[in-house]
């Protein structure tokens, strides 16, 4: 059954202007970016709809202003998300990022300033009514203020599973909400804000994540609150008894921007589905762990609104290249299905990367390895053989991709080395003058003979054949 999660609350629209920065302004002290690339994407309640949208059906009710921003917002979540705005008079808030090796340099805001919002509509009012789960993302820009919406908002956690992901200028939760999500500065920020006082002799951020889940139970009336901590995880507390602690997976610590939308959204999505609290606190964690060992907000691939740039646990490609030339490195990628990975790949691989000083794996979409290799393909989704690639010591970065060919993220991530397998060797291949283009060159890697996918899934299929016939025998 697929869940059907609505989302309400503020959006956002978040620009990543990404360049190079390989030498300093010789009028101050301060890098020069160039080959600048604008990567726009969906941000706070948007964002958490469109990262819900990967496991739900997800219709987001939200102020939407009549501007440039509100409009890029919508293409960029349309054939994902349904949107259903609300009227607002105002401008919508655009953050931009400035970023060169996979670091933020400067931020950019504007348009925060508060918007007159309108009245729930009939059809918002029925997305939220027969919903499985609903998600109030708080950005404190006012949504949640509405007294008419805030009192509808009242009537919901007797329907269905309310998770509240709250912010320090937003609202205090209606109460009856099944979950709260606030990080830990968040939590003692909302402590102090209901009269009361942090633990501060507690002596880890354990003890004061207990303190403020505890208060914050009772002073909201919630079922649960979940503190999140970042890369240590979240303690989730029922107001009573001793709260359950939940450790995140150990990942590369890189950009957190999304992470609470993203482990909000997976609560969320999982109380729709019937998963206990806990249960769906749990999942939740490591849900966010992945999306930030993704490389988090600069891993989305809204281009086609299927799958992240980079798969869990990967880096962005972009960056790992960036850092890598800006020292004089070789980047070396390569590209396939890497269905069922086989020692055959791995040879391969490892061969590439001792050609430069990084590779990048670019990763066929399910969407193109079906197109490629039948309908019964891929046995192992996208995001999964992502992470199994990125385990290897000797991969950098995963890049998804949704084409036919790697022309386009070739020519987005522009290699010094295109590394194919040795059964291409002689062959012409379609991606060789793009990668010229650039100064780039085409190699073929040595033939490993005896591995094949294909030839694994038949004998796989042959095995899975048998288990009829020997459960038989052996029952005879």
């Amino acid at each position: 059954m697929t869940v059907r999660l609505t989302v309400i609350g503020d959006v956002l629209l978040d620009v990543d202007l990404v360049g190079q920065a390989t030498r300093l302004a010789p009028d101050a002290p301060v890098p020069v970016l160039e080959d600048l690339t604008e990567h726009p994407r969906p941000g706070g309640a948007a964002l958490a709809a469109w990262l819900a949208a990967g496991g739900a059906d997800v219709t987001l009710v939200a102020p939407m202003a009549h501007d440039d921003a509100a409009r890029t917002l919508c293409d960029l979540l349309a054939g994902r998300v349904t949107v259903l705005p609300l009227s607002s008079v105002g401008h919508t808030p655009v953050k931009e990022r400035i970023r060169a090796g996979g670091q933020s340099v400067a931020r950019l805001d504007r348009g925060g300033e508060p918007a007159e919002i309108g009245e729930l509509t009939r059809p918002a009012v029925n997305a939220l009514s027969e919903a499985d789960a609903v998600l109030v993302s708080d950005y404190g820009r006012g949504v949640t203020a509405v007294p008419s919406i805030r009192w509808f908002l009242e009537t919901l956690p007797r329907r269905a599973p309310v998770v509240w992901d709250p912010h320090p200028r937003g609202d205090r939760p209606v109460p009856g909400v099944h979950l709260v999500t606030p990080n830990a500065i968040e939590a003692s920020t909302w402590v102090r804000r209901t009269g009361g006082t942090g633990d501060y002799s507690a002596s880890s951020s354990w003890a004061r994540a207990a303190h403020d889940a505890d208060t914050l139970v009772r002073e909201w009336g919630a079922g649960a609150v979940a503190v999140t901590l970042g890369a240590r995880g979240a303690l989730l507390s029922h107001g009573q008894g001793a709260p359950v602690a939940v450790p995140a997976p150990s990942a590369p610590d890189l950009d957190p921007c999304g992470a609470g939308d993203m482990f909000a959204a997976a609560a969320a999505t999982l109380l729709g589905a019937g998963r206990m609290t806990g249960e769906a606190v749990r999942h939740a964690v490591v849900a966010a762990t992945a999306y930030v060992a993704a490389g988090g907000a600069t891993s989305l691939a809204i281009s086609d609104g299927a799958e992240p740039a980079s798969g869990p646990g990967g880096r962005y490609g972009r960056d790992v290249i960036a850092e890598v030339q800006a020292r004089g490195g070789v980047v070396v990628a390569t590209g396939g299905c890497f269905d069922l990975l086989h020692a055959g790949h791995v040879a391969s691989l490892q061969a590439a990367r001792r050609l430069g000083d990084a590779l990048v794996v670019c990763l066929n979409s399910d969407a193109s390895v079906r197109r490629l290799k039948g309908p019964a393909r891929p046995v192992v989704a996208a995001a999964d053989r992502a992470r199994v690639l990125q385990a290897l010591e000797c991969v950098d970065a995963v890049e998804i991709f949704d084409d036919d060919t790697p022309v386009p993220v070739l020519r987005r991530l522009r290699p010094d080395l295109w590394a194919k397998g040795g059964d291409y060797a002689g062959a012409e291949l379609p991606e060789a003058a793009v990668v010229r283009e650039w100064g780039g060159q085409i190699v073929t890697l040595p033939y490993v003979d005896g591995h094949s996918t294909t030839a694994l899934v038949r004998a796989v299929a042959r095995s899975a054949a048998k288990i009829p016939e020997l459960t038989t025998r052996r029952s005879s």
